[in-house]
């Protein structure tokens, strides 16, 4: 007889407990233009959470932040998970994770957080990493144009370790403290313009002020979250990564590819 004490979870804590479907910050950017979770995925989260054993009700996705160095990603993820600012921090060295745990329609979920290095020297260990994402999250310092710039070509980078089609993009603005109204109107056009180019949803915030940064990640764990229910609800397999944590993965075949050989 399996133990449960095995699969024992703590309580999810009350601030991580999503009841309503997330809104858009900018609906001219918007992944999803809805209200409300996908009518079958809420009555898959319902029946679940009526039949099935807590232990077995485990769902994690991958979350992923790239972008260049200095444009805010750890104080960005330390500012959610742990809700501190520090702008004396040293640079990420190849990677580093949290993992934040939410109730979503009654499921436990939880979301990894992948902190990647944006150093060029540390690119080929932290690529290997971007593998098996279901978010990526490309980050630009608002204060700095050439990182906005810069963005579509890490997404080329994060998107080319996984399969087509398989991760929700978002576009996402650091340091808006720094910006007056009008500064912040004139980039904020440019940024919604690249973001319906690389199929993203654009975001705002700061992660020194706290501004948008809950709201942001409540968005992301609740689209998260609802791909991977749809997913089960297509057809899926259960499979181990990292730390045995459970997740959901595709059963689709895909054609063998050459192992790809890096080095630093």
């Amino acid at each position: 007889m399996l133990d449960r004490r095995m699969h024992f979870c703590p309580p999810v804590s009350r601030d991580r407990v999503i009841s309503d479907f997330p809104k858009c910050y900018n609906p001219k950017a918007c992944l999803q233009e809805k209200d409300d979770w996908n009518s079958q995925a809420k009555m898959a989260c319902k029946e679940r959470a009526e039949r099935q054993q807590a232990w077995d009700r485990l769902k994690m996705s991958k979350a992923v932040v790239v972008g260049d160095l200095n444009v805010g990603k750890t104080c960005l993820i330390n500012r959610f998970c742990k809700d501190v600012f520090d702008r004396d921090y040293k640079a990420t060295i190849g990677v580093d994770f949290e993992i934040e745990r939410f109730e979503l329609s009654g499921i436990p979920f939880s979301l990894q957080i992948w902190d990647t290095a944006g150093q060029e020297k540390f690119k080929c260990i932290a690529s290997a990493y971007y593998r098996g994402a279901h978010v990526i999250i490309t980050v630009f310092d608002m204060s700095d144009i050439r990182t906005l710039e810069h963005t579509r070509q890490w997404l080329v980078e994060a998107l080319r370790e996984n399969e087509p089609n398989a991760c929700s993009v978002f576009l996402l603005g650091t340091k808006s403290d720094l910006m007056s109204p009008e500064m912040r109107a004139s980039l904020e056009r440019d940024a919604v313009k690249l973001a319906s180019e690389l199929q993203a949803e654009f975001w705002m915030v700061s992660s020194k002020t706290g501004e948008n940064v809950n709201e942001f990640f409540f968005r992301v764990a609740a689209i998260a979250f609802e791909d991977a229910i749809l997913r089960d609800l297509e057809g899926t397999a259960t499979q181990s990564i990292g730390q045995g944590d459970i997740i959901r993965a595709s059963l689709e075949t895909t054609p063998n590819k050459e192992v790809k050989k890096t080095c630093c």
